[in-house]
Order: C-alpha cells, then structure tokens, then sequence
C-alpha cells in the first residue's frame, strides 16, 4: 500500500488519539498522562522509545540502514485556555485547552509512525520520532537538545496545523517562516512620596509611561523598514495607592524580528532609551532582556525536500505561499543545529465555522486535516532518505 492509503486506513485512529489529547490537555512539563499514552501507543506499534526531557518520548524505527537518520517533530503541550467549544471531546481540565493544534500533532505523528513502521523494511535510512514537551513556554527544545536528541540527525521537519490556512493547502517556504520571542522586564525606581507633594519624590510610574512611549521609536527610527520588526510592551503596574507617588514600576514586554542581527542590537537599543529616559526623570531603569527563541529559518533543500512531499500528499496547486508569522516557535532551536523545515499545513474551513484563530478559546481544526499530515509526516522521511541516497 502507498502512504497516502494507509494513510485512509489509519484516518480514524488518529482522529481518535487527537480527541482523546484534546479531552485530557496538560500543561508545559505536566504532560505526563500524554505522555504515558505515547508510549502506550509506540510499544503497541513495536517501536522502541526513550523517556527525554521528563515528560517527552523519543522513538526510533530503524531502516535497511542506520543512517541517514532523519528526526520528526511533534509537541504535545497545551495552554492556560478556558476551552469555549460545544464539542464531544471538549477538554475536562478546567483552565487548559489544546488550543494551538499540539494534539493533532500528536495524533499525526503517531499515526505516521504506523505507516513508517509498517515500510521500514524498504526505508533507507532510520527516523527518530520526537515527541516533545513544553512549546508553549518556549523551553522543550532547548532542555530535549541537552539531552542529545538531535545526536546523529541530519535533518529534521516538523508540522504544524494552521487554522489561518484553508484545508488541504501546505505553506513550506525556505528562509524565515517565524518570528523571535524573546522577552524583556525593565526595572523602574524613583523615590516615593505624597501625591499632594510630588516635588518631593521622584515618580517611577511617570518615568516608566515615558519610557513605554520612547520605545515606540525602536522599530519606527532605528531599524530598517524593510525588515519586520516589533516591539511590545504587554504589562505595566505600579504604585500602591492613589494619593501616593509610586517609587517602583515593573515593564514587561517582548520584541519579534526575523533577523538575527537585528535580535542581537535589541538589547542594546532598548536598554540604551530604557536608562536615558528614566535618568531625565531622575530615576534609575535596569533592562533584563531574555533570549527565548531564535526566528525559524527553513533551509532551502528541506523545502525543496518538503515540496516533493506535498505534491506526492497532494499536489502542486496545494502549495501555497503564506506570509511569515511573527509568532515565535521552538522549533527554531533545532533549525540552529541542523537543517530542517517547518511546514503548515491548513486546518481552516469557513464552511465548518473552522475560523478562530491560534490560542483562541474557540481554537478548532478541520480534522480532515489530520490525514494529510499523518501522510505529510511519512513522506517527508521517505523523501528525505531517497535524496541523501543519491547526494
């Protein structure tokens, strides 16, 4: 049978395991009932796995050869979302909702995973199937990378379901496909005093509201306007009382690029304005800037690679361009090590009401959708293998 049969042949299966993660979502490192059932579902397939990264999975199935070794990437966290879904499987953990498409993720993977097993005796090459914990708080990939899960890799691809792209169209562009995430908090002190004598103070809340206006010139005046770039700022608090001149304010934001570069000059620009702004006041600022994530940058021969893929999954019309996305993905730290794509693939569907977007508490997917990734993910490992063949 070719990949996109057995694909059909598992289509309910893997609309089952998606429905099931989706009714028992966890948290960022609380995925340990997902967890259990990853490898519940690998030991019935007969695949070998290892416990990494507390609560993530990784398997192996080995082909005619070890190597080329190609990885396959799925995450399997959920979100702090109070699910607003009339659905069968609508999640039981109140508070926490598969809202970002994980457990279809999940789902595909597993279900690729049959598929490949069931072909390994005619796969040149071995694929490493990653199941990996805490995407959502940008920390999985880094602590499943010290743990040597890209040791031996020479590619890895992962999916990922896009409520913003209609069902049935794929999006694998190569170069930047996501944004950095990176984080900020700046630390604003002045002096405080009555609100009826503020001569007699140095106002933190005031100086801060400036330097919240002041970094709006980041992006407008001191990077290139042909490359996207943002600045946030998302939480401000202040003072104690209303009649009291606040002497603490706390800022914390985020900044998004594309460009390494221009990620690296943020904190230099930030805190230069940050520290100028709040000595005019006569107040003191102290920037602490965290490095999440890098921007996923998909390399050119993946999505070639991937492009082969999706027309054998679908066809060449089901290849689409869509926009980069300024949303940050962890995906990106595997991308530093070796080379890989990040493919969408559409779950949207206007006609099914299929059109919330990513952490919405009305997040859905078409799970049609779901079928063409378990085949997507298969294909692409089969692909893979054939060319490093012929290089």
């Amino acid at each position: 049978m070719s990949i996109n049969q057995l694909a059909k042949k598992y289509k309910q299966y893997v609309v089952d395991l998606r429905r099931e993660f989706h009714t028992w979502p966890e948290l960022s490192w609380q995925e340990k009932r997902t967890s259990k059932r990853i490898k519940e579902e690998l030991k019935k397939i007969g695949i070998p796995y290892t416990a990494v990264a507390e609560t993530g999975v990784v398997a192996t199935i080995k082909g005619k050869s070890d190597k080329p070794l190609v990885a396959l990437r799925a995450d399997i966290d959920a979100l702090n979302v109070n699910e607003d879904n009339d659905i069968e499987y609508k999640s039981k953990n109140e508070g926490v909702m598969h809202a970002c498409g994980h457990d279809g993720h999940i789902a595909m993977l597993l279900g690729a995973a049959k598929i490949l097993n069931e072909l390994k005796h005619e796969i040149d090459g071995s694929v490493k199937l990653i199941f990996q914990p805490a995407e959502e708080v940008i920390q999985g990939a880094k602590r499943m990378l010290e743990e040597g899960v890209l040791e031996n890799v020479s590619a890895i691809f992962g999916i990922h379901l896009w409520s913003n792209l209609e069902i049935g169209k794929v999006s694998l562009e190569e170069g930047p496909r996501m944004a950095t995430a990176d984080k900020f908090t700046i630390k604003v002190t002045g002096k405080g005093c009555h609100g009826s004598s503020p001569h007699e103070g140095v106002d933190a809340l005031v100086a801060a509201s400036a330097i919240v206006m002041n970094l709006q010139t980041v992006v407008s005046r001191e990077i290139n306007p042909l490359e996207p770039a943002v600045v946030s700022i998302g939480k401000f608090y202040s003072g104690t009382k209303y009649n009291v001149i606040a002497s603490e304010a706390i800022l914390e934001g985020t900044t998004r690029c594309f460009n390494p570069n221009i990620r690296n000059d943020f904190p230099k620009i930030i805190e230069r304005i940050t520290k100028d702004t709040a000595e005019s006041f006569r107040a003191k600022a102290e920037l602490i800037y965290e490095f999440s994530t890098p921007p996923t940058i998909n390399n050119p021969y993946c999505s070639q690679i991937a492009a082969k893929a999706a027309e054998k999954v679908l066809n060449k019309d089901a290849i689409v361009r869509m926009e980069k996305v300024t949303g940050g993905e962890d995906f990106a730290i595997y991308l530093e090590k070796v080379p890989g794509a990040l493919i969408f693939l559409g779950a949207g569907n206007k006609e099914k009401g299929i059109v919330y977007p990513h952490h919405s508490e009305k997040f859905n997917i078409d799970e049609e959708a779901l079928e063409i990734g378990t085949a997507l993910y298969a294909q692409l490992a089969i692909e893979y293998l054939k060319s490093e063949q012929h290089n």
